[in-house]
């Protein structure tokens, strides 16, 4: 067994990247879209692909937040709230991936272990490192799902956003990958 395959961090790192390259393809269907498209009520937990966006963004400003050590940030949450173009959305949106991207590339097991703070403004949430790893990622993806369906109400096909880990889906992630300076070699580590 190689000793990659024993680091119990992989598995975060590569969610983290999987998050990245879904969030890129999302965003580069959306961008299909006009700015009316976008912005327009649809059925879904938040009215539209931009609130439902803007959500997936400010709940991620939030618990990367808190993991990188940091007391909650209301500005940047508002801020996350009322960003209107697509455009401004995708460049936050990347900031936020990069910023998990580092924090995952950094984990040790200690760290998984460790216990955040999550300031919450009127109080404290204790959490191990990992479950808050867990329920960001997973909130990712619920709302990504949503993403995705509203686009089938639209012109713009949904794309496919599981094509991103194993072997296999290389040829399918390559156009992405590239578009985002990676290597498989950066995948696979």
């Amino acid at each position: 067994m190689s000793a990659s395959s024993r680091d119990p961090c992989r598995v975060w790192r590569k969610l983290a990247q999987m998050n990245r390259l879904a969030n890129h393809r999302l965003h580069g269907a959306c961008a299909l879209l006009s700015a009316e498209e976008y912005a327009a009520p649809r059925v879904g937990f938040f009215p539209s692909i931009r609130a439902t966006l803007n959500h997936i963004l400010l709940v991620d400003r939030f618990y990367i937040n808190a993991l990188e050590g940091n007391r909650l940030d209301r500005a940047a949450l508002g801020d996350a709230r009322g960003l209107v173009t697509l455009e401004a959305l995708v460049a936050a949106q990347g900031a936020c991936d990069a910023r998990l991207l580092a924090f995952v590339g950094g984990l040790t097991p200690e760290g998984l272990a460790r216990i955040v703070s999550v300031d919450r403004g009127e109080r404290q949430q204790l959490d191990r490192a990992d479950d808050l790893l867990s329920h960001l990622f997973q909130h990712q993806t619920h709302h990504r799902g949503q993403v995705h369906a509203m686009l089938s109400s639209t012109a713009i096909a949904p794309p496919q956003l599981d094509e991103f880990i194993v072997g296999d889906d290389a040829v399918a992630r390559a156009a992405d990958m590239a578009a985002l300076g990676w290597s498989e070699t950066d995948l696979m580590r």
